[in-house]
Parts: C-alpha cells; sequence; structure tokens
C-alpha cells in the first residue's frame, strides 16, 4: 500500500530546519552583515559582504560544495543582473575536519569575515540594489545551510524610481460621493458553509467513512452503561470531530496576521503551488481509480488509536482523531478542494467551509445513537461506494485541469486556452457518462445489471453539463458560458487567436495606469480602475456577467478609461523600478514584479487585498466614489458607474 509516510518525513524535516534555522540566526550567529558596492566600469560593479561572528558558531568558506550544497551564493531577482566568477575571500578562513563530513578538511570562520564578488548589470542601473546573500554556519555537530541577508546597497550612477506606493490625492475614507460599497464584505460565507456541508455529506458516502457509521454507533451504545449514556457519548464523538475539522484551519488565521494581508492571495496565484496542487489531484483521482491505495503511516493511526483508551471525554477525542486520520484518503481530497478553492478569500471562509465539511461529517453519529432504530435503514456496503470514488476521481481530474490553468494564466505560457480548457472538461464529462452507463469499467467497478434512479438521475446530471459545455469550444456568441463563468480562461485567452477587440469583448488598457491618467487628461474622463487578477474567478465573472451589460458596455467603453491592474502578474518589472517601498503600517516591501507594484498600490491607496476592486479618480487622482467590490448585477454595477460620471461631471463645473 502507498503510503504518506516519505511526504510527510520530508515536510517535517524542512519545517523543523527552517525553524532550527530562524531560531539559531536569531540568537546572532552572525552579526552586523554589511555591503558595500563600487563601480568598476559601466554596468560593472563590485560587491563587498563583511560581517562578525560571535556565540563560537563557524561561518563556512564561500566557493565549496558540502552535501551537493554550496555554501554561498548570491541571487537577484532580476536575470539581468549576473556574478562573475567565485567569491574572492579578503579574510583568511580556517581549514578543519569536520566529524559531519567524515572529518573531511573544510574552510571555515570563527571571528570576522569579508567577501567581495563582481556582478555585471545588463541595461540601466537601478539607484539601489536589492538581492540576496545565502550562507552557511554551525558548530560541533550542527550544520545550516541556506540562512539568508537580504540587502539593499545604493549604486553609484543609478537611475532613481519615482514610483511611489502612496498617493496622497487618493482619500480612500473621503471620497468625493459617498456611492459605492463600505469595505470588502464576504457575502459568499453562506455559501461557502453549504458547500462544507455538501462536501461532507460526499464524503460521508466513501468506503473510508460510510462504514464506520454503524460500526461505531453501535460499539458506543454497548460500551456505555446506558442507552442515555450511549447517545451522550456519540453527540460528544460528533462534536469532537467538528471541532478537529476546525482545529486545521487555525494555521491559516496565525499565518494571515503574522506575515503579510496579501498570503492568501499569493497562495491562490502563486503558480508553483497550483502545479502542486495539480499533482496532488490528479494523485488522489488516480487513486480513486483504484491504481493504489492512498494511508497515512500505519504508526500514527496506532498511536491515536492507543489514545482512545484514556479517561472518557480523552478517549472519545482520540476516537475522533483516529476517525479523520484513516479516513484522509477519501476526505481529504475534497476538504482539500475546499480549503484550495477559498483560500484566496482568507482566513475566516476557510475555518466556515471546515465547519460545515465537519458538521456533515460528525452529525450522523449522533443522530443514529439518537435514533439507533434507523441503522437498520441505512443501505449495506457495496459496488455503489466504488462508484462514488470513480465519479469523484473524474470531478478532481477537472479541478485539477483549474489549477494547471490557474498557473498557465499567470505566467501566460499559452498552455490551456480557454477552449483547451473546456474540452478537456468535455472529455471528462463523456468519460463520466460513460462509467455511469457501464460502458466504460474502471478499477474495481463491477458490470451495470440495473439502471436505479439515483444512477440515471448523475447520467442525465453530467450529460447535461457536457452537452452545455460543446459550445465553449466555438468562437461564437455561444461560447460565452455563463453557467460557469470564471472558471474557464477569459474569451480573450483563446486559440483562435482574435486582434485585440475582435472577440466582441471590451478589453481595457492592461497595467498601464501612468498611461490611462495621461489619456483622461487628454479626453477629459474619469478613470476606472480595475484592480483584477489572472487567477481570480470572480473577476471573470465580472467581466462576462456585468460588463456585457448594454449599459455597462457603453459606459465602460465611452465615458471612462479603464485600466485594469493585475496583481498577480509575475513579470518582473523594468530593474530601474524594482524597489524597497515603505509602506504605510511601518514596513518594508520589495517591488519585483508587476504584480508586486499593483498589489501594494491596491492595499495602499484602496485599503484591500481581494480582487475584484473598482475606483474611479478623476486624472488628478481625487476618489470620487467609494470604491466597489464583485457585482454580478448588471444594474446595480451601472447605478455606480454612473454615480461616478455625475459626480465627475459636478466636479467640473
Amino acid at each position: 500500500m502507498l503510503t504518506v509516510k516519505k511526504i510527510l518525513a520530508f515536510f517535517c524535516t524542512v519545517f523543523l530546519g527552517i525553524g532550527s534555522v530562524l531560531a539559531q540566526d536569531s540568537l546572532g550567529a552572525i552579526k552586523d552583515w554589511k555591503v558595500i558596492s563600487k563601480k568598476l566600469d559601466e554596468g560593472k560593479y563590485e560587491l563587498s559582504f563583511s560581517g562578525t561572528i560571535s556565540g563560537g558558531w563557524q561561518l563556512y568558506a564561500p566557493n565549496q560544495v558540502l552535501l551537493e550544497i554550496k555554501t554561498t551564493e548570491l541571487k537577484f531577482a532580476d536575470s539581468s543582473i549576473v556574478q562573475q566568477g567565485d567569491f574572492a575571500l579578503q579574510t583568511k578562513p580556517t581549514e578543519i575536519s569536520s566529524a559531519i563530513f567524515e572529518n573531511t578538511k573544510v574552510s571555515v570562520y570563527e571571528t570576522a569575515v569579508e567577501w567581495k564578488t563582481v556582478i555585471e548589470i545588463s541595461g540601466t542601473v537601478p539607484a539601489k540594489l536589492s538581492g540576496t546573500l545565502y550562507y552557511t554556519y554551525g558548530k560541533a555537530d550542527e550544520f545550516y545551510p541556506a540562512a539568508t541577508f537580504f540587502f539593499t546597497v545604493p549604486m553609484e550612477d543609478g537611475v532613481e524610481s519615482t514610483w511611489q506606493a502612496k498617493v496622497a490625492s487618493i482619500d480612500i475614507n473621503n471620497p468625493v460621493s459617498p456611492c459605492g460599497d463600505d469595505g470588502t464584505k464576504d457575502k459568499s460565507l453562506l455559501t461557502i458553509f453549504f458547500l462544507g456541508l455538501l462536501g461532507g455529506l460526499i464524503a460521508l458516502l466513501t468506503p473510508c467513512v460510510f462504514p464506520m457509521i454503524p460500526v461505531t454507533v453501535t460499539f458506543f451504545t454497548k460500551k456505555s452503561a446506558g442507552k442515555k449514556s450511549g447517545v451522550g457519548n456519540a453527540i460528544l464523538y460528533g462534536t469532537f470531530i467538528f471541532l478537529i475539522y476546525i482545529l486545521i484551519t487555525l494555521p491559516f488565521h496565525v499565518a494571515g496576521k503574522a506575515i503579510s494581508p496579501e498570503i492568501f492571495n499569493n497562495i491562490s496565484t502563486n503558480v508553483w503551488l497550483n502545479i502542486a496542487f495539480f499533482a496532488i489531484f490528479v494523485f488522489f483521482a488516480l487513486s480513486f481509480f483504484g491504481l493504489f491505495e492512498i494511508g497515512l503511516p500505519a504508526g500514527l493511526a496506532n498511536k491515536m488509536d492507543s489514545k482512545s483508551g484514556l479517561g472518557n471525554i480523552g478517549g472519545i477525542f482520540f476516537m475522533a482523531a483516529t476517525l479523520a486520520i484513516v479516513s484522509f484518503s477519501c476526505t481529504g481530497p475534497i476538504l482539500g478542494t475546499l480549503l484550495v478553492g477559498v483560500a484566496d478569500q482568507g482566513a475566516w471562509p476557510l475555518t466556515v467551509g471546515a465547519a460545515g465539511f465537519g458538521i456533515a461529517l460528525g452529525l450522523p453519529f449522533a443522530l443514529f445513537a439518537m435514533f439507533p432504530h434507523w441503522l437498520q435503514s441505512l443501505p449495506k456496503s457495496g459496488g455503489w461506494m466504488t462508484d462514488v470514488k470513480v465519479v469523484l476521481g473524474f470531478l478532481e481530474l477537472a479541478l485539477a485541469v483549474k489549477f494547471l490553468s490557474n498557473a498557465d494564466l499567470v505566467k501566460q505560457w499559452g498552455l490551456l486556452k480557454r477552449e483547451i480548457f473546456i474540452g478537456l472538461w468535455v472529455l471528462i464529462g463523456l468519460l463520466t457518462v460513460l462509467y455511469l452507463l457501464g460502458k466504460l469499467r474502471i478499477g474495481h467497478s463491477s458490470p451495470v445489471k440495473k439502471f436505479s434512479f439515483v444512477r440515471i438521475a448523475f447520467i442525465v446530471l453530467f450529460a447535461s453539463i457536457t452537452i452545455y459545455l460543446i459550445p465553449g469550444l466555438t468562437n461564437t456568441k455561444a461560447a460565452d458560458l455563463k453557467l460557469i463563468s470564471g472558471f474557464p480562461p477569459p474569451r480573450t485567452y483563446s486559440v483562435y487567436n482574435n486582434e485585440k477587440g475582435q472577440s466582441g469583448v471590451f478589453e481595457p488598457i492592461h497595467n498601464d495606469y501612468d498611461g490611462a491618467l495621461k489619456l483622461a487628461k487628454e479626453q477629459n474622463k474619469p478613470v476606472l480602475i480595475d484592480f483584477t487578477g489572472w487567477a481570480c474567478v470572480n473577476c471573470r465573472r465580472m467581466e462576462e456577467k456585468a460588463w456585457p451589460d448594454k449599459v455597462v458596455d457603453s459606459l465602460m467603453r465611452n465615458e471612462f478609461i479603464v485600466v485594469s491592474l493585475y496583481v498577480d502578474e509575475k513579470k518582473n518589472l523594468p530593474l530601474t523600478e524594482q524597489r524597497i517601498v515603505m509602506l504605510s503600517n511601518g514596513t518594508e516591501k520589495s517591488i519585483v514584479s508587476v504584480g508586486d507594484k499593483w498589489s501594494t498600490f491596491q492595499i495602499e491607496n484602496f485599503g484591500a487585498t481581494s480582487q475584484p476592486q473598482y475606483a474611479i479618480i478623476n486624472p488628478e487622482q481625487v476618489l470620487l466614489t467609494k470604491t466597489k467590490y464583485y457585482t454580478p448585477d448588471p444594474a446595480e454595477f451601472a447605478d455606480w458607474l454612473i454615480c461616478g460620471l455625475e459626480t465627475f461631471a459636478k466636479q467640473k463645473k
């Protein structure tokens, strides 16, 4: 049986190693890192790094490779900056025999260090250069690679960036007109709760959970002194299941407060994380198809099970934890779908969704304990549960395509254009229908001897969805597919290579805020700012539901200068525009990519991290109205646009 033991061990090692490095380095292993730059020639500079060592630590000299790891590396976010050759050692290191490396001779520093290296910059040199020095240190049998020193150093004859994150004239608290939204009110928490509830109900039907209901409830009723005690224990058991799923979301609350306000947006738009989720969901799908089984390490489940012998309340809690662990192979993909699906909205939607999931999973144990005669009405375990797993496997594949699409959109690789995305969903829908019809056998599925009402209903459902998707493969008006707007890539990301404007879809100015302001001054129009993202589902829904409305379309085309600012654009800014900015909360932030620039601009001026967010300003950058968030009702969105126009007209008088 395939387990995730190695995966868990890997992550534990990584996190423990990172924790050790942070803890040790925070104690001052390397003191007073300094960096100085010196111009040698046009585009060529010498960087000098120096520091002092304390606490008995040893700093490994550069230009060594230990355990296939370079002891020292210099990295920059921009590929136009290249290190020329190795580090030149200005202070001589000491050679020691290290027990860690089987008494191999290694070079270390124990008091002070100074290195120099030469870098070459292609193009314009910035006034300040930011980079990261990765170094290695340790003592005795301790070894900590990849410790980091983030630095910013002035560059002689460099060009200063004039961009400011905060625009003084934009006052989010005092717009000229009060029309608009008061804040980033999340109106979908109830929807997310019911999605979690639905996910939990689906999980109940899986082979990992469903057989546990009669077994566990019978165990409680027989073990307890009386019926009342049995009912109480089972209710407590269901409550603990609910609480466990709440607890798994607590790290997201902690991380959200401890790191940056954009953490959830960064999670949902991170390219490699989306690719990782794509791989994980394909992995889960193959498991659902019966190619292999997923199980957590047996030792972990056994330890949790052994704790169930503790006192009444403690024992019941560990029994609930054991159920959560052993049912992971079935509940993990469903819960993971829910958590990842709302990860860009913050921690509370995660908790609300997990609460719905936990209630749906724990409630049956309490109810069947109260009414044990209901157990007789439960269907027997059998081939129908295999069918549930296979259908879930197809759904996991569809979700995997979505995650790969997120990465493709953010990086603009062109791998999953809209029609290819929809084509894959059509293929998955067709295979699901063929499986339910019995024309396709997967894993341990049994031949279909008769078609029950439920099976027929699901055949009709998946066949209808598949037929509905087919027009999305064309380049016609029917390709809009408004029922699933937001999930496929936008119409502008198409295999048909329409010239700008030929698709019939309104296309704003792309990421050129200064250009939009200039055009607004020339044409005497207000600017409509659209804070959006390539991987933003609600942004696509707005573009496909509200924007095509005749009134909205006319207003945006004719009355506004519209600019879309993509907060997840991963393309690097020109080197002279990359910089460290001081935020209004007193922290510093590195601006490297286009997305860094516009996400910071949104937070500093409009106080939000969610997308879409719309703002109306005049050419002098004065905020005319309150901002507007996700508003799929075209009439409501049009009213807000008209309010902005009327405010602009009054200002001109």
